[in-house]
């Protein structure tokens, strides 16, 4: 299993839906930064975000495992191999993450819970 690299690309608001829907004052997701890099693996990398993780660890998963060396979707997605460009799932402030799989190994940490 390979490292895969998250780059957080692009913090939005949807300013339309945000008006009709949003609580007052609703800015763009307070917790990613554009530019902010995280690794990950089969675990959700610290500081990253719950509901983000959830929205896109099927992709890191699928990235770690190799399933991006030929193009995702049978190349009608994404014209790169072991790159998928993917989104949060909060429909007035969603962020755009792109994943890209790394040729660093993974290291399962089999330290025992007490």
């Amino acid at each position: 299993m390979k490292k895969v690299k998250i780059t957080v690309l692009k913090t939005t608001l949807d300013k339309e839906l945000a008006q009709e829907y949003g609580a007052e004052g609703l800015k763009a997701c307070p917790m990613m930064k554009e530019g902010r890099v995280f690794y990950a693996d089969y675990a959700k990398p610290e500081g990253f975000c719950d509901e983000a993780w959830k929205a896109i660890y099927q992709y890191v998963f699928a990235l770690a495992h190799g399933v991006g060396d030929s193009l995702f979707y049978y190349g009608d997605w994404i014209r790169k191999p072991n790159v998928a460009m993917v989104s949060c799932n909060d429909g007035l402030r969603p962020v755009i993450f792109k994943l890209e799989s790394t040729d660093e190994e993974s290291k399962i940490d089999y330290t025992p819970v007490r």
